[in-house]
């Protein structure tokens, strides 16, 4: 008996986003990471900038009998695109296309109808809130997209 379903969730939605094709050059990274600006293009699972969690979550019984629970969360997640020039229409348009090829990744088709699930470990998911950020220095641009990809499941 499992406790959450979120450790496999965030385990599958990483092998989901590495796996796909439209991805290559983006660093698909687990949590947090040390500061390292030679890839341009990042996307974490499992934080963002000034998220105070990795994963919000809440468990409430799915029946009388209390035998089984429903289970939502939320994982944080963070795109990144930075350059070394100031187009910041280029930065936003970047971070936006790495941002709609995971919503993409998580719509079932019929190569991939596990999609929605994150291959069985959950009922349904999908991108839900999102912030944009957006900075310019004396080394660049950046457009950053805080979102969450929002989860239900039973356990």
């Amino acid at each position: 008996m499992t406790t959450s379903r979120a450790p496999a969730a965030i385990d599958a939605l990483l092998a989901i986003l590495a796996a796909a094709p439209k991805l290559e050059g983006v660093a698909v990274i687990d949590g947090p990471a040390a500061t390292n600006y030679t890839n341009r293009r990042r996307l974490y699972v499992g934080w963002s900038p000034g998220a105070d969690q990795a994963v919000e979550l809440q468990q409430q019984f799915a029946s009388a009998g209390a035998r089984r629970r429903d289970e939502m969360f939320s994982v944080a997640c963070y795109a990144e695109a930075r350059a070394g020039d100031k187009d910041m229409a280029m930065r936003r348009a970047a971070v936006f296309d790495i941002v709609a090829v995971v919503e993409e990744c998580l719509r079932g088709s019929d190569a991939a109808p596990e999609a929605p699930t994150l291959n069985g470990t959950v009922l349904w998911c999908e991108v839900a809130t999102g912030n944009l950020v957006q900075e310019q220095n004396q080394d660049g641009s950046l457009a950053g997209l805080q979102f969450t990809v929002s989860c239900h499941a039973r356990i």
